[in-house]
């Protein structure tokens, strides 16, 4: 009898040790889904807002940090403010400016808004901002809801630090 039952225990065991391969294999799978479905959207946060308080009546410049925790890419396609007629997107090469239709967001990455790179420009103001002000803007992704973001107006001479660029996750936004 002893032989009988561990004969029968070695394809108990063996059918076991299949089913627990074919369970890991099933629980692995479905973590991978999980995780392809939680990177297949776009996941934005804004954070590094400001606008320095601009020298001419009639145009501003912004600069942000959009972050992507999602695995997917997107896109910034246009930016409003009631402050301006128009925001328009534009990045810098050299000592040219050039703008574009739209900036890319890359998926678990970042698209950086900065002082000799890329950009938005305020223009036709309608009135000039002043240092301490806020200026309320809503950001349009093609794949993610728009943003509304407010931007602090900084002093004209205004250079993020390391630390403030870093701190992305303390801006507050709100998805629309």
């Amino acid at each position: 009898m002893t032989r009988r039952t561990a004969a029968r225990r070695v394809p108990t065991s063996t059918g076991t040790s299949a089913a627990a391969i074919v369970v890991a294999a099933a629980l692995a799978l479905a973590g991978c889904g999980d995780s392809d479905s939680g990177s297949s959207e776009p996941e934005l946060s804004v954070g590094s807002v400001y606008m320095p308080q601009p020298v001419s009546d009639s145009m501003a410049a912004g600069f942000l940090v959009v972050a992507n925790a999602g695995g997917a890419d997107d896109r910034l396609s246009s930016v409003t403010s009631d402050i301006a007629g128009e925001v328009t997107l534009h990045t810098t090469s050299g000592q040219s400016m050039t703008e574009v239709k739209n900036l890319d967001v890359p998926g678990h990455g970042k698209l950086v808004l900065e002082s000799g790179g890329n950009h938005l420009m305020f223009e036709k103001l309608k009135r000039k901002p002043k240092e301490g002000d806020k200026v309320s803007l809503e950001l349009h992704f093609t794949k993610s809801g728009p943003m509304k973001v407010e931007m602090p107006v900084k002093s004209p001479t205004y250079r993020p630090t390391a630390t403030t660029k870093s701190s992305l996750q303390s801006s507050s936004t709100s998805h629309h």
